[in-house]
């Protein structure tokens, strides 16, 4: 009975310890995994709603002057310049080089004295839509559905703000940390006896495993920096950028400006 308690004992001093540190590594690591899939998820539907913005925008939106179509491809280029904001603001960043393609000195300028710069550019985006509709130019449905648009590329930015602003509370992190030293500390007196000098390979080994772990979990929690790692901000940007342009290369069916210039051409040559 004595030597039945002492096995008993035994075991469960290995493997209790080895079971909640398990659980602990899982939670750590599939909380910093969602986080990290959320923002990849925002960012997709920040994508998916700039383009679909941005085609409703040029094919919607009438033409009645030249103006209004440099007024068009400067919209456009402000979803991108959104999208550049809101990559710097997640970074705590300030406004770079990058925004010079797609905005105005004077608006750079503006922005680089705001405290949030992606919604003064959606507020331009809501400006600009309630000035085409009062002139006649989109009616009441377009407008609300260009507006909700904008109001999901808030949302995206509000989401993506919640989870940097929001990390992993820093006692949970500090408790892992100190229980996974004091298991791998503990690891070579369990191993000792059955591996002899091998524990110091087969306790690095193990300790490399279970830090490696709890690493990766601190590396993808944030997932808007620079690292490796995180997400690629500057390529769906960049991408952003290239799927615009081509955007704008195209002719819609709205140019009441260009018929009448044609018109007007083919008049003269009759005469």
């Amino acid at each position: 009975m004595s030597l039945g308690h002492r096995f008993t004992f035994k075991n469960l001093v290995n493997i209790v310890p080895s079971i909640v540190l398990g659980l602990l590594l899982v939670f750590r690591t599939n909380t910093a995994y969602e986080r990290f899939w959320e923002g990849r998820k925002l960012w997709g539907e920040l994508v998916n709603t700039s383009r679909n913005l941005a085609r409703q925008i040029w094919v919607a939106v009438q033409e009645d002057s030249p103006s209004d179509r440099e007024a068009k491809v400067h919209q456009l280029r402000l979803l991108v310049a959104f999208a550049i904001a809101t990559k710097q603001h997640l970074r705590h960043e300030p406004l770079g080089d990058s925004f010079t393609a797609v905005i105005t000195s004077k608006e750079l300028s503006k922005l680089a004295k705001m405290h949030h710069p992606p919604l003064e550019i959606a507020f331009w985006t809501s400006d600009y839509l309630q000035s085409c509709f009062n002139q006649g130019r989109l009616n009441v449905y377009q407008l609300a559905a260009m507006l909700a648009q904008v109001d999901t590329l808030v949302n995206v930015l509000g989401g993506c703000e919640r989870i940097v602003k929001t990390p992993i509370p820093l006692a949970y992190v500090i408790h892992l940390k100190q229980l996974l030293l004091l298991y791998c500390l503990a690891l070579p007196f369990q191993m000792v006896s059955a591996l002899g000098w091998w524990t110091v390979i087969a306790v690095g080994l193990i300790s490399f495993a279970v830090f490696g772990i709890e690493a990766i979990g601190i590396e993808i929690e944030n997932p808007f920096g620079h690292d490796a790692n995180d997400l690629p901000l500057d390529a769906i940007c960049e991408t952003m950028q290239r799927n615009i342009e081509d955007l704008i290369t195209l002719t819609p069916d709205n140019c009441r400006w260009q018929d009448n210039v044609s018109s007007a051409t083919m008049t003269s040559t009759r005469s």
